[in-house]
């Protein structure tokens, strides 16, 4: 909690290609550091190992974002490489913005569904990032 209040929704802004993105609709990201027990004499642990960090996430948009993506890097969602910042808060509201910077983000999947009765297409895009700022 920021100043007495949780962020919802509209509160949330993602900017990719230095645009507000309108076709936004979900984010989820996620690092994770690999941990094991190190075990020796007995059947408790003796420590925790720590190995490598990897960062992974998905995000939800509209076809059109989808197809905008395609069209400004010329080729397939698979060979993009760009950055995507997240923004809670709303200065406007008076909000001191909270800002994640999820660097070197490349997708891992070009998904396509609709189904009858759709008005649209949430596209889930699963990606991996190199960082977090």
């Amino acid at each position: 909690m920021i100043n007495g209040k949780e962020y919802g929704w509209e509160d949330i802004t993602a900017y990719m290609g230095g645009r507000d993105v309108m076709g936004f609709r979900s984010i989820k990201y996620t690092t994770k550091k690999e941990k094991e027990a190190l075990y020796g004499k007995g059947n408790k642990a003796l420590a925790i190992q720590s190995g490598n960090i990897s960062n992974d996430g998905e995000i939800g948009l509209t076809q059109s974002e989808v197809e905008a993506l395609e069209i400004a890097s010329g080729g397939s969602l698979l060979d993009i490489q760009l950055d995507i910042v997240v923004s809670y808060g709303d200065p406007e509201k008076g909000d001191l913005p909270t800002i994640h910077k999820l660097r070197g983000v490349q997708f891992t999947e070009d998904p396509r569904e609709t189904n009858q009765g759709d008005k649209f297409q949430d596209l889930k895009l699963p990606f991996l990032f190199l960082r977090r700022e």
